[in-house]
């Protein structure tokens, strides 16, 4: 473990973030892990799909 983040894990615990930034950062979270289980369970749209299936010579 890096010592830089010791010191940012002790300013941390001396300065909390507040209640709406956990909210945020925890409501991203869970919404990128809603995308994560919906592409993993129905696969990723071809409409999606910038440039469709690429041939690698």
């Amino acid at each position: 473990m890096n010592p830089i983040w010791l010191i940012r894990l002790a300013r941390w615990a001396r300065r909390p973030p507040s209640m709406g930034r956990v909210k945020l950062v925890l409501g991203v979270g869970i919404l990128c892990l809603i995308l994560f289980g919906i592409e993993h369970v129905w696969g990723w749209p071809e409409w999606l799909t910038v440039n469709g299936k690429t041939k690698l010579r």
